[in-house]
């Protein structure tokens, strides 16, 4: 069999189990219909469990199932065919990402209608490398189709058949115990700074177990740090870059229940809090340049509590000085409620 283009393998297996909602039977079809890449027969199961799905059968793993193996593993021409607004609700990562891996723009391009979606997918292109002609493609999140000299090399998801990997930057070596503890900081209202983090973790906190904390005071970091009130803390200083890799994967994440994003809206993410930590996100879109300037303005910490690590952690103190501003986040999801 081609690239499944002989067609079905067992039209009437796959009555029957439509018929009984016989999921268990369902996934173990999109088994052999991988293995087999009979991409037609999948598609076919994907769109009749999706039927069944709209009837009130719930056969949705089945059909998302499907559609993943599609997006990640098929020929182009039949991994594009699951990239619509329909799809991708219960995949484990959006397809805009999954197909993103292994598919060059250059091949997708050819069969996308250049809507918002297929954006998405240019941008996580460029994520991995590729150089993209914009041309007629809509600008879906102010962020430039290219990679700049001041970024960094993201943290991606990677996606195989069987399971998805969504590793975090290396996290910074352990630093030097906080000097001081300042009882009388000014705390400052940044409404700006506090939205741009929550919604950079919203999967965590509004569809998991996490919580984020963010303050912001006139002083420095370390005065940002005590105003959490950790009952201990190590303070490193990292590069931007680093800082920008941590924000992104953040951004990115699902945390431990949540829905993952993907990384083209995680470096959104990390921009946008850019922007917010310069008091400019009335100027959205800023330049690529602009964006970078403020970032390399700033100075980035990382800061932990000497405590071992469990599921997802994001503890970054920010200073301006310039501005005699300091910023502490703290944000972080488990498995454990």
């Amino acid at each position: 069999m081609a690239d499944g283009l002989s067609g079905h393998d067992t039209p009437d297996e796959l009555d029957a189990l439509i018929g009984s909602a016989d999921l268990d039977g369902l996934v173990r079809l999109v088994g052999t219909r991988t293995s087999t890449r009979d991409w037609a027969g999948l598609l076919d199961l994907r769109d009749r469990a999706r039927l069944a799905v709209a009837a009130g059968q719930q056969l949705w793993p089945a059909a998302a199932l499907a559609e993943f193996r599609l997006a990640l593993l098929a020929p182009v021409y039949w991994a594009a065919r699951v990239l619509d607004e329909d799809s991708g609700h219960f995949s484990i990562g959006p397809l805009t990402e999954v197909v993103a891996q292994d598919h060059t723009w250059d091949e997708l391009s050819r069969l996308l209608v250049l809507d918002p979606r297929a954006g998405f997918i240019a941008h996580e292109r460029v994520l991995r490398g590729e150089m993209i002609d914009t041309e007629d493609l809509p600008d879906v999140l102010g962020l430039p189709y290219e990679l700049q000299p001041w970024e960094p090399e993201y943290a991606l998801a990677h996606y195989t058949e069987q399971l998805a990997t969504f590793e975090s930057p290396p996290r910074p070596d352990r630093g030097a115990p906080l000097d001081h503890h300042h009882d009388d900081s000014v705390l400052v209202d940044d409404p700006d700074v506090v939205l741009a983090v929550r919604q950079l973790v919203e999967p965590w906190t509004a569809e998991s177990n996490g919580r984020a904390e963010i303050v912001c005071v006139e002083g420095t970091v370390q005065d940002a740090v005590a105003a959490l009130d950790p009952p201990a803390a190590l303070l490193t200083e990292i590069t931007c870059g680093t800082a920008l890799q941590w924000l992104a994967w953040a951004g990115a994440s699902g945390g431990a229940f949540g829905r993952r994003r993907g990384a083209a809206l995680g470096r959104f993410g990390a921009w946008w809090l850019v922007a917010a930590l310069g008091g400019a996100t009335e100027e959205w879109p800023l330049s690529p340049h602009g964006i970078g300037e403020l970032a390399e303005e700033l100075e980035w910490y990382w800061w932990d509590d000497n405590e071992p690590v469990h599921g997802w952690q994001l503890q970054l103190a920010i200073e301006s000085p310039m501005e005699g501003l300091a910023w502490a986040i703290r944000a972080s999801d488990s498995h454990v409620e």
